[in-house]
C-alpha cells in the first residue's frame, strides 16, 4: 500500500489541488484510493461529493482530529490532504503512518517563511532521520519566468530535500476542481502540464 501526505504548515498552499489531482491520477490505473480530507473546511472532500459518476472512482475515508484508523482492508492508495497549522503530536504521529510527504511551497515570502520551520520539525523527527519517510517538494503556482520563482529555487537549496518539480499557476486547475474534476479526467493533460506532473508521478511509484 501506498500512504502519502500532502502538507503544509499554512493555508492556500495547494495542498488540496495536490491530493486530490494524485488521488485521480492513480485511481486512473484501477487502484483502490481513499482520500482522508484532515481538514476543517473538508475542501477534498466537498470536491468528491460532486464528482461525475464515471470518472474513476476515488473513496472518501472519514478521520476525525483525535482517531487516526488504519486505512480500510482493500486500500491500495491512501492519500492525506492536511490541515493548515499541523504541528507536534499530530505531524509525528501522521509521519508515523505515511510513506511519502509532499510538500507544496508557493514562491511567496509568507510561505517560504511558513515552510523554512515546517521543514525544521519534519527533520527532527525519528521517521525521518531514519529515513522511513521520504519528503518531497512541488513547487506551486510557479512561474519560470519570474524573479519569485529563482527565490523560490534558492530558498529551497538550503534543505537536503528535493525539488521534485513546480506546478504552473493556471485556470485550467480552477475549471477542473469546480466540476469535481482534475487534470488527469480530462482525457491527457496539456503537453506542459504533463511534463510538469511526470517527475511527481515518477518519484512517488519508485521504489525505494
Amino acid at each position: 500500500m501506498r500512504r502519502i501526505m500532502v502538507a503544509n504548515p499554512k493555508g492556500g498552499s495547494g495542498k488540496s489541488t495536490l491530493a486530490v489531482h494524485l488521488a485521480s491520477w492513480f485511481a486512473r490505473f484501477d487502484d483502490i484510493v481513499y482520500l482522508a480530507d484532515l481538514d476543517r473546511q473538508q475542501s477534498s472532500r466537498l470536491w468528491l461529493k460532486q464528482r461525475p459518476a464515471g470518472l474513476a472512482r476515488i473513496r472518501h475515508w472519514q478521520l476525525d482530529e483525535d482517531e487516526l484508523p488504519p486505512p480500510p482492508r482493500d486500500c491500495n492508495v491512501a492519500i492525506f490532504d492536511t490541515p493548515a497549522g499541523l504541528h507536534g503530536k499530530r505531524l509525528k504521529h501522521l509521519l508515523g503512518e505515511v510513506d511519502r510527504v509532499v510538500v507544496p511551497v508557493s514562491p511567496s515570502k509568507f510561505d517560504m517563511l511558513a515552510s523554512q520551520e515546517f521543514f525544521e520539525a519534519l527533520a527532527e523527527t525519528k521517521a525521518v532521520r531514519q529515513e522511513r519517510v521520504h519528503i518531497g517538494i512541488v513547487g506551486m503556482r510557479v512561474d519560470a519566468r519570474t524573479q519569485a520563482s529563482r527565490q523560490l529555487v534558492e530558498f529551497l537549496g538550503q534543505f537536503d530535500l528535493p525539488l521534485i518539480t513546480c506546478i504552473r499557476n493556471s485556470q485550467r486547475y480552477v475549471r477542473a476542481i469546480d466540476s469535481g474534476e482534475t487534470l488527469f479526467d480530462r482525457n491527457e493533460p496539456a503537453p506542459a502540464d504533463r511534463e510538469q506532473w511526470q517527475p511527481l508521478l515518477d518519484w512517488l511509484v519508485k521504489r525505494r
